[in-house]
């Protein structure tokens, strides 16, 4: 498939691709189900997650606000007790947000975790939401799990970015003045399928495209998302270079 992250209906189709594929696992399993990937949660936690995010990034959008709202506040926030009626509800909140994003305008500046960023970014916000928690409820039931590289890349690309927006941490991200490099092996992603991240003061920085790090992780994007954020092991990817940057990487993004 082409995957254009700017692209408003790309990434609805996708969000609701991995949304639906979330919902189709809580509708099937039961949902006191542990999920590993999340501990402590179930399948009913990881869907109430999901749907009441979804929730609460559409009423903020729809309030067009400059600052965060508590998301226990927002209509509708908790699933049906069952399944088959938790799913609809699940899809549901894909439809709220999309309407939201439509109803104020794509462009219109609202609160992110990044600062204020126009409505749309939402929208590829949610979709990676979705991407990895069905990928957690895909693992919790032992169904297969399966993304478009494009898709995994992306996710990257966000993570990266909600990284190092965030405030700088109490030890560096990375250890030193180390710097690591991802690469994406699938075929056709070029750039779209790398990226460099480096120290910059007390944050880190990223940047597409080919560089030489302390260390190279390299696999296919669905596992470097997976791996990035903790669901599986870093040994799914090949470590070229000092393996303990990633450690400390994976050690002190942990939230």
């Amino acid at each position: 498939m082409s995957f254009d992250p700017t692209a408003v209906p790309d990434v609805v189709a996708a969000w609701r691709r991995h949304n639906g594929a979330l919902a189709d696992v809580v509708r099937a399993a039961d949902p006191d189900t542990p999920v590993a990937t999340c501990p402590e949660w179930t399948l009913r936690q990881l869907a109430r997650h999901v749907g009441r995010g979804d929730r609460w990034a559409a009423t903020m959008v729809a309030r067009k606000v400059d600052a965060p709202i508590d998301p226990r506040s927002v209509p509708d926030g908790k699933p049906p007790g069952d399944g088959e009626a938790a799913a609809p509800w699940l899809t549901a909140g894909v439809d709220l947000l999309v309407e939201a994003v439509a109803d104020v305008g794509p462009d219109t500046p609202i609160w992110t975790f990044t600062g204020p960023q126009p409505a749309a970014w939402w929208l590829r916000r949610r979709l990676h939401e979705a991407l990895v928690h069905s990928a957690d409820a895909a693992m919790a039931v032992g169904a297969p799990f399966e993304v478009a590289p494009e898709v995994a890349a992306d996710g990257v690309s966000e993570w990266l970015t909600l990284v190092a927006a965030r405030p700088p941490a109490e030890q560096p991200l990375l250890p030193g003045r180390a710097t690591m490099h991802l690469h994406a092996t699938d075929e056709g992603l070029g750039a779209a399928g790398e990226w460099t991240v480096r120290p910059d003061g007390d944050r880190v920085v990223w940047e597409p495209g080919h560089a030489k790090g302390s260390v190279a992780v390299r696999g296919p994007a669905a596992d470097l998302l997976l791996v990035l954020t903790r669901r599986l092991p870093a040994d799914r990817v090949t470590l070229f270079g000092d393996a303990a940057v990633l450690d400390t990487w994976l050690a002190r993004t942990d939230f």
